[in-house]
């Protein structure tokens, strides 16, 4: 292990805790893309749940006010999560590191791509729905502590307002992380070692939420999220590039061209959202200006 890496991922904590602050999930989906280089997920996993029971329980705390209006609205989801995530502990503690290395980056890319984009797709049957997402995302987040992105996706998607939606996400993730670290107790994955790497870790990231606060209120939630989200593609694609050419997959070339086409879409989207953002402002300054006259 290269001695510089907690002090990478001790960065790339501050900065993943800052994106949370400010949307309420990412912490995982901007971490693991360049800490998987130097740790394994079964090293990872245990040490960032910890922590998250932390950051998801802040959040939870902040929009407590939200809490009995998204209740029972979400808690079809639970029923799907319990089973799954004990599942994914299972595959965590057995299945190849580098497997799952794999599996996690090529899951990142389309999710953070599709949060850069502003995907957007209501689902009607939400009561259907709820269960299988709740699967869905225990089993991921059991197996790589992501779930942020596709919970986002969906609570977007459904007509929660700002408040209810960080405070359904805080309450999902908590709930998460509480059933993984059990699971990973239970499985006997922890050790000394992550509650160490879990107190190196976590000044930064208290420190980094209420900035990451701050900044949403003066750049707009919908922008930093593109931002954010753009940066994430970035270092996933860095990530699974790395990761290609260790296992001898894909030449140095290659891999860097796969990276190259990721960085390529996301400016696409990147610099649409922004053609089409100035468009409305321009219409709405002119809409405001004739008015007055």
């Amino acid at each position: 292990m290269p001695p510089d890496a907690i002090v990478i991922l001790i960065f790339m904590t501050f900065i993943a805790a800052f994106v949370n602050g400010a949307l309420g999930y990412g912490f995982s989906s901007v971490t693991l893309p360049v800490a998987l280089i130097y740790y394994t997920n079964k090293t990872l996993n245990p040490a960032l749940v910890l922590v998250e029971i932390i950051l998801n329980g802040h959040v939870l705390w902040i929009h407590r006010e939200s809490l009995p209006k998204i209740f029972r609205r979400i808690l079809p989801i639970f029923w799907g999560l319990f089973p799954m995530i004990l599942m994914g502990g299972y595959i965590l503690s057995s299945a190849r590191p580098d497997l799952i290395k794999l599996c996690t980056y090529v899951i990142l890319i389309p999710l953070a791509l599709c949060q850069a984009a502003g995907v957007r797709w209501p689902i009607r049957s939400e009561k259907k729905a709820l269960p299988l997402l709740g699967g869905g995302v225990g089993l991921l987040y059991s197996v790589t502590t992501i779930s942020g992105p596709p919970l986002a996706l969906f609570l977007n998607n459904q007509g929660f307002s700002k408040s209810e939606f960080k405070s359904a996400l805080g309450l999902i993730r908590m709930v998460q992380a509480l059933l993984a670290a059990l699971v990973y107790f239970y499985l006997g994955l922890y050790q000394v070692s992550h509650i160490t790497l879990s107190a190196f870790i976590l000044p930064g990231i208290v420190l980094a939420i209420p900035l990451g606060s701050a900044a949403v209120r003066n750049i707009g939630t919908e922008t930093f999220r593109r931002i954010a989200m753009s940066f994430d593609a970035w270092i996933i694609s860095f990530g699974l590039a790395r990761l290609l050419i260790y296992l001898n997959l894909f030449s140095n070339i290659q891999a860097y061209s796969i990276m190259a086409t990721v960085i390529g879409i996301d400016l696409f989207l990147l610099s649409r959202y922004f053609v089409i953002k100035a468009r409305h402002s321009s219409a709405s300054r002119s809409l405001h200006g004739a008015q007055e006259e």
